[in-house]
């Protein structure tokens, strides 16, 4: 059965819930930690949707996808090539992605996050989706032209840890096959990705097995899978919507 879960702000609190329709089911406890719904239902349209967790980190993959490494002629990596957004990069759904001071060709790359459910560290692939907890939407907002401004360090980091330049949510998605999911980003009504998650090189067995071989995983943590083609610049003014069918819709502003 798909859930999806959701945390927002009402009546001055913090709480989180079951999606149900335009309405949300209030529940009590941990959201990781057997929750226990309550009677409670609140309007969608009365609360304010906060990101869905808070990660203690949000790994962000590069080159997994064979659709868009080909297009860029880039080997297949042996094993997930990935960064780390910073904590000041996490957005809220319908909040404003801020255009950093410094300028420079800001990008919308349309992802899927995996969100952890219980503590992971040196997991075996074949007993990695039992951490798995579900999945959300995310943008990994980036200016491109920082990346390898200095021919002696690619800014990774810099170029992808600017404030709001990690928007996710509005949901996590329980229940599902990731393999079956397509990812759709959309540019003030435009659609400009439109790719299948089935597409990756990594699965996310894969992904959650190899990533805890190296660190521990945390409830709440995301593993962003990468993005394929179609990834553009985004000019202040626009809306971007990242719309992952049987997860959710993920809409902000660039100003």
């Amino acid at each position: 059965m798909i859930q999806r879960w959701v945390r927002f702000f009402h009546a001055d609190a913090i709480h989180f819930g079951l999606l149900e329709g335009d309405r949300i089911r209030v529940c009590e406890g941990d959201m990781f930690a057997n929750p226990v719904p309550s009677e409670r239902l609140l309007e969608l349209s009365d609360v304010k949707l906060l990101m869905p967790t808070l990660p203690s980190k949000v790994i962000a993959m590069w080159n997994n996808f064979r659709a868009l490494g080909q297009k860029l002629n880039l080997a297949v990596p042996p094993e997930p090539l990935y960064l780390i957004k910073a904590p000041n990069s996490y957005l809220n759904p319908c909040e404003t992605i801020q255009n950093p001071s410094c300028g420079g060709k800001v990008v919308f790359e349309g992802e899927l996050g995996i969100v952890i459910g219980k503590p992971c560290k040196s997991v075996p692939e074949a007993e990695a989706m039992n951490y798995v907890f579900g999945y959300t939407c995310a943008n990994d907002v980036t200016v491109a032209d920082i990346l390898n401004r200095d021919p002696s360090f690619a800014q990774w980091v810099r170029a992808k840890g600017f404030d709001t330049f990690c928007p996710f949510g509005p949901v996590v998605a329980t229940g599902l096959d990731p393999s079956t999911l397509v990812v759709k980003t959309t540019l003030n009504g435009e659609v400009r990705q439109d790719y299948p998650i089935s597409d990756m090189l990594f699965s996310v067995a894969q992904l959650v097995s190899k990533i805890s071989q190296d660190m521990n995983l945390q409830p709440g943590d995301i593993i962003l899978c990468g993005t394929s083609v179609g990834v553009g610049s985004m000019k202040p003014g626009s809306t971007v919507e990242i719309d992952i069918t049987g997860v959710g819709k993920l809409s902000n502003r660039f100003e």
